[in-house]
């Protein structure tokens, strides 16, 4: 099991949540991982790094697979102007690599965001530190152990 796996799998137990770790095949866009784990494409809960401007910090938005971040609508919820994450400062504040960056077991405390529409189903997927693993998780359960504030960012 790789490290950032054990990470968010850690986190897990540790917010008191036995979920499902799926492992997927070749997944690159939120609707190959809505088709591998059988579910909505709004389903899956997308990690969307930017960095803020102001703090230099990685900054998370949790959207609806089906979504698009909208640039002025973030800034305004973050308080900053924010820029491209580039991989490194993903990597260095979160631990993860692109394509698998969970909401959870972040190196660094992160400040999140999460789209209500993911807030409408049971269930939602999200990636467990890897490109080619996702959890299951209730949208509460999400927005509690993300520390995620509900705000209108998409387009």
């Amino acid at each position: 099991m790789s490290k950032s796996l054990a990470r968010v799998e850690a986190a897990l137990k540790e917010a008191g949540l036995e979920t499902e770790i799926r492992e997927m095949g070749d997944t690159r866009t939120a609707a190959d991982a809505a088709a591998a784990v059988g579910c909505e494409v709004d389903q899956i809960a997308k990690s969307i790094i930017f960095r803020g401007e102001d703090t230099g910090h990685a900054v998370l938005f949790l959207t609806a697979g089906g979504n698009r971040v909208d640039a002025e609508k973030a800034t305004a919820l973050a308080g900053q102007k924010l820029g491209k994450a580039d991989a490194a400062l993903i990597r260095a504040e979160t631990g993860f690599a692109i394509g698998g960056v969970a909401p959870v077991g972040h190196l660094t405390e992160i400040a999140a965001f999460i789209d209500p529409r993911l807030e409408e189903f049971d269930t939602v997927w999200a990636a467990a530190g890897t490109p080619r693993h996702v959890f299951a998780i209730a949208p509460p359960d999400l927005v509690r152990i993300s520390g995620a504030k509900r705000g209108d960012f998409t387009a």
